[in-house]
């Protein structure tokens, strides 16, 4: 893992529009605000000059909803799809999500989140493979 730095929270875009209560739940019994080195640091990126999440929500908002203003990161390297966070932060902008404070009024249940989140993205994927393949079949048919 890349090294581990303090980001102010409110510094990081959130990618993410609403918060699974159960894991929220465990996140905040497992951790020690005292102690901020038992909270795993939350992988981020720049996209389009600005830093995202690219994961750690339920991470953040533990630490936000604990009364601490910073938090520890690291810069992910893993290969992401651009595009699809691209959406996700699009989505949390219109929805008014800026920084994680936003999302402490978006915490559902278990069964919710995966109705209102996981089922959105799963679609939003769905529909960027389709544009995908036809933009490529466009590309083939070209005379070249």
């Amino acid at each position: 893992m890349a090294k581990a730095f303090i980001m102010k929270l409110n510094g990081i875009q959130p990618s993410q529009l609403y918060i699974n209560s159960e894991k929220l739940s465990r996140v905040m019994k497992a951790f020690d605000p005292d102690r901020i080195e038992t909270l795993k640091p939350i992988p981020i990126k720049k996209l389009e000059g600005e830093v995202i999440y690219t994961d750690g929500h339920t991470r953040a908002l533990a630490a936000f909803t604990s009364g601490l203003h910073e938090i520890r990161v690291f810069w992910d390297d893993d290969e992401l799809d651009w595009e699809a966070y691209g959406i996700c932060v699009e989505w949390c902008k219109k929805e008014g999500i800026r920084t994680i404070a936003d999302l402490k009024n978006r915490i559902v249940a278990k069964q919710d989140y995966e109705v209102l989140w996981l089922d959105r993205c799963k679609e939003m994927q769905e529909d960027l493979e389709e544009k995908r393949k036809r933009n490529s079949l466009k590309r083939d048919q070209k005379p070249g």
